[in-house]
């Protein structure tokens, strides 16, 4: 199932999104996506709607370095655990909306990366039992200000920014993604191009090592990490980050 948020003629709705792509409907649920979602029987034509980011998280975590070749482009060995960090919610944007480069910085760079989308509230998960409190997956883009992070030694002012975590353009609950196709485009012009097989910490393993430190809530994010291909983004370009089984999130830069 495909299960979005969008802005409808009747207003913000969350809503599961069926048929054939280019003739898409938008059907409505009530309440909330989590469990076993009931539906209102409103519909619309997902063309009648804009697409918002898919969730609103409690909080998004993030995991650093987790494809190799990314961890020696930064310029330093893979970690052997996972490095793990926080970008707050007010950072999410949804498909379309600008990613805006503040003028503190001086470089500001895309990170194509799937994301992981909990179903539950959970505590202390085993690896092998992850699938059980993970409602689905969606694209991200984990936007970020280089130049700040490196000045600062950690990563939450170049990570925070408002619209530094686009998400979308939907979450995908049926997906199996140890091998799935990553990659980013920058004006049309391929810049990232990996496969989820490469992480060094799987989706089981990522959860495991969080949920050891953190109680996740439904509708948390988790950025599985990006691979090897950043680079920066100046205002007037596109960015695009696509997952094979998920699909494409596109958003313009501009400057505040």
């Amino acid at each position: 199932m495909r299960l979005g948020r969008v802005a409808s003629p009747d207003g913000v709705a969350f809503v599961a999104i069926e048929g054939e792509e280019g003739a898409e409907t938008a059907r409505e649920i009530a309440e909330h996506p989590f469990g076993d979602p009931t539906f209102t029987g409103r519909t619309w034509a997902l063309s009648e709607t804009r697409l918002l980011a898919p969730i609103l998280a409690t909080k998004v975590i993030c995991i650093g370095k987790n494809y190799a070749d990314h961890a020696a482009e930064m310029g330093g060995p893979p970690p052997e655990d996972p490095v793990i960090f926080l970008k707050p919610n007010t950072s999410i944007i949804g498909p379309g909306v600008p990613i805006v480069r503040p003028p503190s910085s001086t470089r500001v760079d895309y990170e194509g990366e799937l994301a992981i989308v909990i179903g539950r509230p959970c505590k202390d998960v085993a690896a092998a039992k992850a699938a059980s409190v993970i409602l689905g997956y969606t694209v991200a883009n984990d936007v970020t200000a280089r130049d700040q992070q490196k000045a600062d030694g950690q990563w939450t002012r170049g990570k925070g920014y408002d619209s530094f975590c686009p998400l979308g353009p939907w979450i995908e609950t049926a997906l199996d993604p140890s091998d799935l196709a990553i990659s980013t485009t920058l004006d049309g012009e391929t810049k990232q191009s990996s496969r989820t097989s490469l992480m060094l910490h799987g989706v089981g393993e990522i959860v495991e090592w969080i949920s050891r430190v953190m109680t996740l809530l439904p509708g948390d994010v988790i950025l599985t990490g990006t691979p090897a291909g950043i680079g920066p983004m100046v205002a007037g370009q596109t960015v695009s980050v696509t997952v094979e089984g998920i699909g494409t999130l596109t958003n313009p830069v501009v400057d505040k």
